[in-house]
């Protein structure tokens, strides 16, 4: 019989018969090779019960292909099989559903307590001698960076920015952090030898919109802490304005005791 016929023996459209011969479930007794038109026997209705509802029932279709050729039982087993699956899926959602609300307020508060870790790490910080800047700059930097945390807080950020300290990181992440042997980054600029980062700082000009840039610093042992970083990202932030920014702090102690910087971009 044709396919339409066929097709409507079985109680289905014709392309769903198109779609089994695709994936090899159902093949045609025949196919035309003149005219492209399939053929299918009478018989060919009960693999094609056991496909549909093996395929409703959310087998995959090896796992039908496998299942064709198995009696009754070995088919009725396999469902058996399938609904245990699905009910221990089932009460896996429920957990989830239940620890959801705890999991999303215990993150909400560990975001807040990073904030104001933060802002309290700034306010404490007196920037005036390694940045060169004044009470009234101070304060406008420390305003930008509050307002940034506040719409990565409410998660409607528009300015992505972080701090990495590698003094507290294991040898494995460390080289997570390896920025400058990673051939994924290039340098804009570097400093060696300073004694303040006012000599250098904002030296490179601005930074490319919607580009990811990272700021490595390095120097002697607990130089560095969240003041500090946090205020060079408020002022690449103050310098780029308006702009899509994509930035990383990254400090940590140098080998020679000297003090080093390099600007990277993500290439």
């Amino acid at each position: 019989m044709t396919i339409k016929d066929f097709a409507h023996l079985c109680g289905c459209n014709p392309q769903t018969l198109r779609y089994y011969d695709h994936v090899g479930l159902l093949k045609p007794v025949q196919v035309d090779p003149w005219t492209g038109y399939r053929y299918y026997d009478e018989e060919q209705a009960i693999p094609f019960v056991k496909i549909k509802n093996l395929q409703k029932a959310g087998f995959a279709i090896e796992e039908i292909k496998g299942l064709l050729d198995q009696d009754n039982q070995v088919i009725f087993d396999a469902f058996s099989a399938k609904i245990a699956e699905q009910e221990q899926r089932l009460r896996e959602i429920k957990e989830i559903q239940q620890s959801y609300q705890t999991e999303m307020s215990d993150i909400q508060k560990k975001i807040h307590e990073v904030k104001e870790k933060v802002i309290g790490a700034m306010r404490d910080y007196d920037p005036a001698e390694e940045f060169g800047i004044d009470e009234t700059r101070r304060r406008e930097i420390l305003a930008m960076v509050e307002q940034s945390l506040a719409n990565w807080e409410s998660k409607a950020k528009e300015v992505e920015y972080s701090e990495v300290n590698d003094e507290h990181l294991d040898e494995a992440e460390k080289k997570k952090f390896d920025f400058l042997n990673d051939p994924g980054y290039e340098t804009l600029y570097e400093a060696h030898g300073w004694r303040y980062a006012k000599e250098f700082f904002g030296k490179w000009g601005e930074l490319e919109d919607g580009r990811e840039h990272i700021l490595l610093f390095r120097g002697t042992a607990g130089r560095f802490g969240y003041g500090f970083s946090n205020t060079v990202l408020g002022l690449i932030l103050a310098e780029n304005k308006g702009k899509r920014m994509d930035l990383s702090c990254s400090t940590g102690e140098s080998p020679d005791g000297q003090n080093h910087f390099w600007l990277l971009r993500k290439r």
